[in-house]
């Protein structure tokens, strides 16, 4: 699933809560909101910092000497 880190420690991530998908927004780890929209995730966090967080599987890349 993906999820998106931006200034001030914000962390965005879609979740299904009761059968709803919505966006988590925290900030250092902390909950600050469930927003419906990206609307709504904008009203807290400034959208142009957001970047996508990509994680690599374990073992994917070697390493070259």
């Amino acid at each position: 699933m993906s999820r998106w880190v931006g200034g001030q420690g914000y962390e965005v991530e879609p979740i299904r809560l009761n059968g709803h998908t919505l966006l988590r927004v925290r900030q250092y780890g902390v909950l600050v909101a469930y927003c419906r929209s990206v609307a709504e995730v904008a009203s807290y966090v400034d959208l142009d910092e957001l970047v996508e967080l990509v994680v690599l599987p374990r073992g994917t890349a070697r390493e070259h000497h």
